[in-house]
């Protein structure tokens, strides 16, 4: 796959056009309310800086977390945003997250403080930043999964770092562009600091034994726990 066929596949998933559509509209609003602009630079800093370890914390504590597919309410939810794309990495359509949960979270995330900062117009502008560097990571995660080789340094660095985490071991490199704080929480690794490999990367803990007990999942799952990777030719 070259660059320019990542792209154009990246760009034909809808949740991407959301993001830009409702991320240009959010400008157009911040930018029709009068405020200060180092407080609205203030809002879009925040936003920027708050997002990765956000994302770290909801990666790690929340869907890698052993609760959600405990109860009926929040196993559907699980399955669809993270359960199916550990089963199938190379998906694309479960590769990019659900609008039903990203979007609350980049507005619950980012929208309070850019409110704080400059009002209205920095709450616009804040939720507006999260929506573009939903994409920038969304972007990143695509290269990371879809067969693609980057040429750049960094991007093989962290394709490598984040494949480890979907192939070697479930718990640890929990970022996605950047491993900042994997690195101070102590869940950054390289794959011959972990010789094992997780019996559990690939159905995250849910295994048919737990699948027996909390059912929801493999309900929507064919009656299915596996404890290997889905196997299919890539869709684009």
């Amino acid at each position: 796959m070259t660059l320019r066929e990542l792209t154009m596949a990246f760009f034909q998933h809808h949740a991407v056009w959301v993001y830009v559509i409702l991320g240009l509209l959010c400008v157009g609003l911040a930018a029709s309310r009068p405020a200060p602009i180092a407080h609205i630079f203030m809002a879009i800093s925040a936003a920027a800086l708050i997002y990765p370890v956000t994302w770290y914390a909801l990666h790690r504590w929340v869907l890698h977390g052993k609760w959600m597919f405990k109860t009926k309410l929040t196993a559907g939810i699980w399955k669809r945003v993270h359960y199916d794309h550990h089963i199938d990495p190379n998906h694309l359509e479960v590769l990019l997250g659900a609008l039903y949960t990203t979007l609350p979270t980049i507005a619950l995330t980012t929208g309070p403080i850019g409110w704080l900062l400059a009002g209205p117009p920095g709450a616009a502008a804040a939720f507006a930043t999260g929506l573009f560097v939903t994409c920038a990571y969304e972007y990143v995660h695509c290269i990371e999964h879809l067969p693609y080789k980057p040429r750049n340094r960094m991007l093989t660095y962290m394709k490598a770092r984040h494949l480890e985490h979907h192939f070697h071991d479930e718990s640890g490199n929990y970022g996605i562009t950047n491993f900042a704080w994997d690195r101070l929480f102590g869940t950054f690794y390289t794959r011959d600091m972990r010789q094992r490999r997780s019996p559990t990367v690939f159905n995250l803990g849910y295994t048919k034994e737990v699948a027996q007990r909390y059912p929801w999942v493999a309900e929507r799952s064919s009656g299915e726990a596996p404890d290997r990777p889905t196997r299919r030719r890539s869709n684009v």
